[in-house]
């Protein structure tokens, strides 16, 4: 397995600026960074991407459909093509950063709602618009990962069983789920059997306390969570995902009202140190 760390912590858009932390996060021990995409062009992801080779840090990539106008199960065409689009420049820059995986809440908008849950409608075009994704990110050798967000942030999928239900629907080898630790949590009754249910169709973790603070302080079952990972074969990455107040916009849309660490510093370097003993306890 591999342990990562995402840039959310700090930014939405990595750049050159950030070699410093970026060499840091990769003396602490981690295996790669994951890189936020939501603005920019493949040329400077593929810029990037060179300074992460240098560093010696692998790369996955996370991104978000926060605009209406781009919802992929509207019942408006134009809107269902606009995200489509928005996806294929998203998978551009994923591939361009020499990043294989792309996760995040890819399927509808996220923060808008119906006032009710997914419609039938609604639900296939979620699958026909995941399967035109799907197709692109093949050509382009990148997996998408869905993530399943709790019923605060968005309606279409609440639970990793749903999840499931949608990329098995989707049919599309590139198109997978991620499991994240917060929104099962919120979610399921049963954490860690959501995860061993849906195991063949995972294919990336974010790893996220349940204040969205340093792994290991809350209250997530971690010894479970990681003996079931262990168990289960998962060889994939386990990404730390915390939030803080150091972007304005991102702490609104995450609902970060107060600092959960001392420091961005004690979020990475607790994180990977809980994340490499429980890795260590549960062989």
């Amino acid at each position: 397995m591999k342990i990562g760390m995402c840039m959310f912590l700090w930014t939405t858009h990595v750049t050159r600026d950030h070699e410093a932390l970026l060499r840091d996060i990769r003396a602490t021990g981690f295996d790669g960074v994951e890189i936020p995409i939501f603005e920019g062009s493949p040329e400077h992801y593929a810029d990037l991407g060179r300074l992460l080779d240098e560093i010696g840090l692998e790369r996955t990539a996370v991104a978000a459909m926060g605009d209406p106008a781009m919802n992929l199960i509207s019942a408006e065409a134009s809107q269902r093509s606009a995200g489509i689009e928005h996806m294929k420049w998203v998978i551009d820059c994923t591939a361009a950063l020499g990043a294989d995986t792309v996760s995040g809440p890819l399927h509808s908008t996220l923060g808008q709602f119906s006032g009710e849950g997914p419609s039938a409608a609604e639900w296939q075009r979620a699958v026909e618009t995941q399967r035109a994704i799907g197709a692109y990110s093949a050509e382009k050798g990148v997996t998408v990962g869905l993530e399943a967000l709790n019923r605060f942030e968005c309606y279409l999928v609440n639970t990793m069983d749903d999840l499931s239900r949608l990329v098995d629907d989707v049919g599309y080898p590139s198109i997978r789920a991620m499991y994240d630790t917060f929104h099962a949590n919120i979610e399921e009754t049963d954490p860690v059997g959501a995860f061993t249910r849906n195991l063949r169709n995972i294919v990336h973790v974010h790893i996220s306390e349940n204040d969205r603070g340093v792994p290991g302080r809350g209250n997530i079952p971690w010894a479970e969570t990681f003996a079931a990972i262990r168990r289960s074969g998962y060889d994939g990455w386990l990404t730390i995902e915390a939030f803080g107040r150091g972007l304005p916009d991102l702490a609104a849309a995450t609902k970060v009202w107060r600092d959960f660490a001392e420091s961005p510093q004690m979020v990475y370097r607790e994180g990977y140190k809980h994340i490499a003993e429980h890795l260590d306890l549960a062989r």
